[in-house]
């Protein structure tokens, strides 16, 4: 690489920091349930209804005569010994139907706010039900009634979601009303909206990016198969590789390799051809595939043939993308849609992984801090994986998860990101200046890993 091209490629990567840095410090909206409203959520299928209704306590407390106090186990056995109530008084207060009919809902279970959303405020009951349609499909407007505590409590109101509906591209909805009921509109015809597979492919792109910016596992795979494509192993030692473009050539096979893979799977097990094994053991396969690559890298028995231990667990990773919607009641067409959706997002969040990383590893590979950077940060991806294979092996918490979530969770990974890579140009600009760096795969002996003599790494 001449002078010119090294200061455009550092120009380039202190310009991505800088772009990082901006959306690190972006704001970030989040929503609660307000704590004097019920909600009801409803999931919308082609031929299936679904939702939930959801009650503050302190209303059950006014209205219903529940105390509610103490700890989640005493709250919950109460809830539990007057579930019947609860769900006689949530049917009498919810109806749902057209014009012309009225269908029969049927409530089943209980969960609370903190069980069902894994958040710290348990302050509401959620009582689930079904729809009975009669076996036709859901139409497009719906006529809904919704007045818990109105008539009790003044200024109640009362608001419904859609928490999920495929073919209109809604996913996962927790905070986004529909429409509001209050003591002077009890009654409100609710409008879904046209069905479009487009909506639903849309939509499942945005899940796919999210997958990527809470899926820590998925994030360390791409890391640890990132880690050697800016070296080449030859003659049982690894050296740098020569230009960007062979290495960027590395890792788009790589990455288009892990593509082909889990895109084959879970188009297979979306068309019923392939089982779906246990998820237990698939995401425990995929903590496995993480400390097999990591361990690659320490003792190579694949050499430069990562993109075929990226297609060869990408396979079981496919796996687990697939069982994301396997057990939702839409037809296997809105299931493959949404499949290919999710796919799309994830390939471009893990490519905006490579992108964020690999200009500074690649400007690193040549320094004597590269070599210590590999083995260190090889040897931590297999443990941190191999901690998450136990604990999906044995459903046991060691905790694995929470440690790696502060550590990567989004926008603040972007941080640390951003630092490294302007780092690893300060370094490589100092050992370019001191004419240190160490020679690239084919133009000097390679370096060995597992040397310990650093002046053997530089250049005389």
């Amino acid at each position: 690489m001449n002078k010119n091209s090294a200061r455009r490629l550092v120009r380039g990567v202190f310009c991505s920091a800088l772009v990082a840095l901006a959306i690190a410090a972006s704001p970030q909206v989040s929503q609660a349930h307000a704590g004097n409203e019920s909600y009801v959520y409803l999931n919308v299928a082609e031929t299936d209804l679904r939702g939930q209704v959801e009650m503050p306590y302190s209303d059950l407390r006014e209205v219903l005569g529940l105390d509610l106090t103490g700890d989640d186990a005493a709250i919950r056995a109460e809830l539990e010994a007057q579930l019947p109530e609860l769900q006689s008084y949530a049917e009498s207060h919810l109806s749902i139907g057209t014009a012309s009919t009225t269908w029969a809902l049927d409530f089943d279970g209980l969960e609370t706010l903190k069980e069902f959303y894994d958040v710290a405020d348990g302050e509401y009951a959620i009582l689930p039900f079904v729809v009975d349609l009669g076996g036709i499909e859901v139409p497009q407007t719906l006529d809904v009634t919704f007045d818990p505590f109105f008539d009790q409590i003044e200024g109640r109101s009362g608001l419904l979601l859609i928490a999920n509906d495929w073919k209109r591209g809604v996913f996962d909805n927790e905070a986004e009303a529909l429409v509001q009921f209050n003591a002077a509109s009890r009654t409100r015809t609710v409008d879904l909206g046209a069905t479009s597979q487009w909506k639903n492919f849309s939509q499942s792109v945005t899940l796919g990016l999210d997958h990527i910016k809470t899926g820590p596992d998925h994030i360390f795979f791409v890391l640890v198969l990132l880690l050697p494509s800016v070296l080449v192993f030859s003659l049982a030692k690894w050296s740098p590789t020569a230009t960007f473009g062979s290495a960027l050539w590395r890792v788009l096979k790589i990455v288009s390799m892990f593509t082909i893979a889990h895109s084959i799977t879970f188009t297979l097990a979306g068309l019923d051809i392939l089982p779906l094994p246990p998820s237990k053991v698939v995401e425990a396969i995929i903590a496995a595939s993480i400390a097999a690559a990591a361990l690659h890298n320490l003792k190579p028995i694949g050499a430069n043939k990562e993109w075929a231990i990226a297609f060869a667990f990408g396979l079981f990773h496919g796996m687990g993308f697939a069982s994301l919607v396997s057990d939702l009641e839409v037809s296997k067409t809105t299931q493959l849609v949404s499949l290919l959706g999710r796919n799309v997002g994830i390939e471009i969040g893990q490519s905006v992984v490579v992108l964020l990383v690999f200009p500074g590893l690649f400007l690193l590979r040549r320094t004597v801090w590269y070599r210590p950077f590999f083995l260190i940060g090889s040897v931590v991806m297999a443990f941190v994986s191999l901690g998450w294979m136990i604990e999906r092996i044995f459903e046991v918490d060691l905790g694995t998860s929470s440690i790696v979530d502060k550590v990567v969770q989004y926008p603040r990974v972007l941080l640390p990101v951003a630092v490294f890579t302007a780092l690893c140009a300060a370094i490589h600009w100092w050992e370019r200046s001191k004419d240190r760096l160490i020679d690239v795969h084919g133009s000097a002996a390679p370096v060995a890993v597992d040397e310990v003599d650093e002046p053997a790494l530089q250049v005389q």
